[in-house]
């Protein structure tokens, strides 16, 4: 699996399932280096699409379920050498390491297999990272388990943490933070803010200052059983007896999260964020425990549970309250993004379709069946001053002109 390329210059940037990181001659195909970011065999592998930063092609790792411990690289755009590494769990002697109980860090997970973003004007690079592991045992990591399920803001130039935020400490759900942060600037509480804004898998949304770090809001926007709310600096507040037993604890959400790795969008034409959930429920077990390299690492698992309160939907909220302002329902959850236009349009997929929707009030404008399974994003681009959108279903790539 891949989720996209990156492109600076005269170069394409790939990473490979093997951990490589690829750069090919845009115009031949041509390799011109790569780049061995870690070792295959003990789990580690390039899922994300690279992020260009200047003249740096950052890229993160996955492989959260083999015990692997995670880190964010930066490597030369031009060579392939390593700029810097970040470590998303600390070593020992460094700050946060004792959040992990005994030696569990060495195999605690937090990849960050999913693009982050950067913002040019603080020179920011801003990375989620996934769970601890193992996923559902958390008997033998006890603590928070820094910096899984966090944001790291990070410098483009050095590598150097400047901040970071977790939203779920100690998670024993599966509820990566590897949502894609959406950077905006909007005014909180009368103070105008440069903002960042993300739908969590743990069922909260957050609004952050993407330059300090400082929390200042979170509501939930799906169904969630586990916390009675979050508290002033946006630590969760955990119910009772929503751990995973061996029995089994049902849980809202379920593993799968509110929303998961697939793209959320901001309009600053509508002052709205569109993001694609999930309603379910699931059991969570916990079980055993044993590392081996290469081999998954659950300490558990998770079942997810059927019923009619279980459906999928395009949701815009209000990006400084987190307040639902529509909602477009699915028969079923989607593993696709969404994408807002300055022509007043959320396009989204779902069951094989695509479709279009007003941006300001939700009602579905357009739709075609493309007959393939989609679980990618829909993007736009111009050809001649007329706007076309496409999308990949199955085997096929498909694009439409829009009047």
């Amino acid at each position: 699996m891949n989720r996209g390329v990156a492109l600076l210059g005269e170069l394409v940037y790939i990473g490979t399932v093997d951990a490589y990181l690829v750069a090919l001659d845009a115009k031949t195909g041509i390799q011109r280096w790569e780049t061995k970011v870690a070792e295959y065999t003990t789990g580690h592998s390039v899922t994300g699409a690279p992020l260009a930063v200047k003249d740096k092609i950052v890229v993160g790792i996955a492989g959260g379920e083999y015990g692997i411990r995670g880190f964010l690289d930066a490597y030369d755009a031009l060579t392939g050498r390593l700029s810097w590494r970040v470590w998303t769990i600390p070593g020992r002697g460094e700050p946060g390491n004792d959040s992990w109980s005994g030696e569990s860090w060495k195999t605690g997970g937090a990849p960050t297999w999913v693009t982050g973003a950067y913002d040019p004007d603080l020179n920011l690079i801003y990375w989620g990272t996934g769970n601890p592991g193992p996923d559902w045992n958390g008997e033998v990591r006890k603590g928070d388990n820094l910096y899984s399920d966090s944001v790291l803001a990070i410098d483009a130039a050095t590598g150097k943490l400047k901040w970071h935020f977790q939203f779920t400490p100690h998670d024993v759900h599966d509820w990566d933070a590897n949502q894609v942060p959406v950077l905006m600037d909007g005014e909180v509480r009368g103070e105008r803010r440069k903002l960042l804004i993300t739908a969590n898998r743990n069922g909260f949304y957050y609004t952050l200052d993407r330059t300090s770090g400082q929390f200042l809001l979170g509501r939930s926007y799906v169904n969630q059983t586990w916390a009675s709310g979050l508290g002033d600096r946006g630590r969760p507040i955990r119910l009772p007896n929503t751990a995973p037993t061996v029995e089994g604890t049902r849980v809202w959400p379920a593993a799968g999260g509110g929303t998961n790795w697939f793209s959320p969008s901001y309009s600053p034409k509508n002052d709205l964020f569109y993001v694609a959930i999930r309603e379910s429920s699931a059991t969570y077990h916990s079980g055993e425990a044993d590392y081996r390299p290469g081999v998954p690492f659950y300490g558990g698992m998770s079942r997810t549970l059927d019923g009619p309160e279980n459906f999928g939907a395009i949701r815009a909220l209000r990006p400084t309250t987190g307040e639902k302002v529509w909602e477009y329902r699915l028969y079923s959850s989607t593993g696709a993004g969404v994408l807002s236009t300055a022509g007043g349009l959320v396009l989204g997929a779902a069951e094989g379709t695509i479709f279009a929707l007003d941006a300001a009030t939700g009602k579905r404008l357009w739709r075609f069946q493309t007959g393939g399974q989609i679980g990618s994003n829909p993007i736009s681009y111009s050809i001649g001053g007329k706007q076309h959108v496409v999308i990949a279903a199955g085997h096929d790539i498909i694009s439409f002109a829009l009047d």
